[in-house]
């Protein structure tokens, strides 16, 4: 391809840009530019009111006067007189003040598993890779939309955490935090839950990137606090295939990621109640997030993570109604 010799600008920012997404760093790892570009032209759109220290593109709970009209409200002593709505005085010699409604920025949390669990794989990319994808994905788009970050990657507890930003250049150091992790224990998400929903302060949203292998009910207890303090809350349960389907043959022995128990057996006897019980489960979860309008999307490794991630944005963007 010809490329003309006239000088374009360029944003310091873009990490899509050819010398930002070198294979070998670990944004050219995590941050595909053809994933990038797309989830970019789709964007990440708030479906609540959310609530945010800085003028932003979503809206907020707040009244005020800033751009968009909101309502009347009648006069009172020492509002500035402005503000008042003179034409409708001028019909009805009522004395109103015009409100407008701030737009503000949001607060989005990106909390990424990082249990001995999410080691397994049965093909090139384990659950933990994959979700290493989708955490930079969506920490990317939040910050390069002006809007706060805060990333923690946890276990029984959160091990790895980046603080509050809004710096676009933060991602340089959040996926090379999110490459170098290592999982070294078990988890209890719900207790991770629980804690994190104590230390928000303003609704936001919250992405959880887990295999959610813990007590449904626990974990369900902990999405719905989430939820309680207002954030939106966005789950992507993420399984690989053969942990779905359990297409083992003959005699295998399973040995434990987070317990340490070898068992020897032959799948086929047990294929059936096996997979009854993996649907189950997904039913338990998926219907517990419903009920209490938080985003479920289950994720197989097996389906390239840009398709997901793309076919996700693209039904947000219906529903926030921004077309």
């Amino acid at each position: 391809m010809a490329f003309s010799k006239r000088k374009r600008k360029r944003s310091p920012i873009r990490l899509s840009e050819p010398k930002r997404s070198n294979a070998d760093t670990p944004e050219g790892k995590l941050l595909e530019p053809s994933t990038l570009t797309k989830a970019e032209a789709l964007g990440l759109h708030a479906r609540k009111v959310v609530e945010g220290a800085m003028a932003g593109r979503y809206k907020s709970p707040f009244t005020g006067f800033a751009i968009e009209f909101h309502q009347h409200r009648e006069y009172v002593a020492g509002d500035d007189m402005r503000h008042m709505d003179w034409k409708v005085f001028g019909r009805t010699e009522r004395y109103l003040i015009k409100q407008y409604e701030q737009e503000t920025n949001f607060d989005g949390c990106v909390l990424l598993d990082g249990s001995k669990s999410m080691q397994y794989g049965s093909g090139e990319t384990s659950k933990l890779d994959y979700g290493r994808i989708i955490a930079a994905v969506f920490s990317y788009l939040i910050v390069h939309e002006r809007n706060s970050l805060t990333m923690s990657i946890f276990d029984t507890e959160s091990r790895s955490m980046y603080p509050k930003t809004s710096n676009p250049r933060a991602m340089t150091n959040i996926c090379k935090m999110l490459m170098d992790f290592e999982p070294a224990e078990q988890t209890k998400i719900g207790d991770v839950l629980h804690s994190f929903a104590n230390q928000l302060k303003a609704a936001g949203i919250t992405f959880v990137i887990s295999d959610l292998f813990d007590d449904p009910e626990v974990i369900l207890d902990g999405l719905r606090h989430l939820a309680f303090r207002k954030h939106e809350v966005v789950v992507f349960h993420v399984m690989d295939p053969y942990e779905i389907d359990f297409p083992f043959d003959g005699t295998v022995e399973f040995e434990g990621l987070e317990v340490a128990e070898k068992l020897t057996l032959q799948p086929h006897a047990i294929r059936k109640s096996y997979q009854e019980e993996v649907q189950k489960f997904l039913r338990q979860i998926r219907n517990g997030c419903e009920q209490f309008d938080i985003n479920y999307i289950l994720c197989n490794t097996a389906e390239p993570v840009g398709e997901v991630l793309n076919r996700y944005l693209a039904t947000r963007l219906r529903v926030t109604g921004r077309y």
